[in-house]
């Protein structure tokens, strides 16, 4: 399982940043990556929502319940990437010698195994149909509609 810490830094270091050059970016004291990136000291909840806002990521993703980086945000503005690399991969479909791993090589979460499973997507697709049926969601599909249309 990915930690938060692991997290950090590889978000860190995609962004070619400096422990305190981090740290300034955020507010937070100079040696304070250091230590969430070493597991001395966990963020607050306050700061890890300030670091998963600064990398553009869900806190999901950050605390490594999620291989999904898509934040509610980007989700509702239809603003998120369909890549395979970020969907789960099912553990039937899985070779027995990776079935803790994702195609992306980082290890699998509990949130990607019930992700996966068939239960839950029914589940979700009964759930996302229901609230499109409603009025909220008609009046949500044709603004993005709207949208879609006007840009080009």
């Amino acid at each position: 399982m990915v930690t938060m810490a692991q997290r950090i830094e590889a978000l860190r270091t995609e962004r070619n940043l400096s422990r305190p050059a981090l740290a300034a970016s955020l507010g937070f004291p100079r040696l304070s990556i250091e230590k969430f990136e070493t597991g001395r000291q966990t963020p607050t909840q306050e700061q890890q929502s300030k670091i998963a806002a600064f990398f553009d990521v869900s806190l999901f993703y950050l605390r490594g319940e999620s291989n999904d980086r898509t934040t509610m945000d980007n989700w509702m503005n239809a603003d998120f990437s369909d890549t395979a690399a970020n969907a789960p991969v099912p553990a039937s479909k899985r070779p027995a010698s990776q079935a803790a791993t994702t195609p992306s090589g980082e290890q699998g979460t509990m949130f990607d195994a019930l992700l996966s499973g068939r239960k839950f997507q029914d589940a979700l697709r009964a759930a996302v149909l229901d609230a499109l049926r409603s009025s909220e969601g008609q009046a949500l599909l044709s603004q993005a509609i709207r949208k879609e249309l006007r840009t080009p």
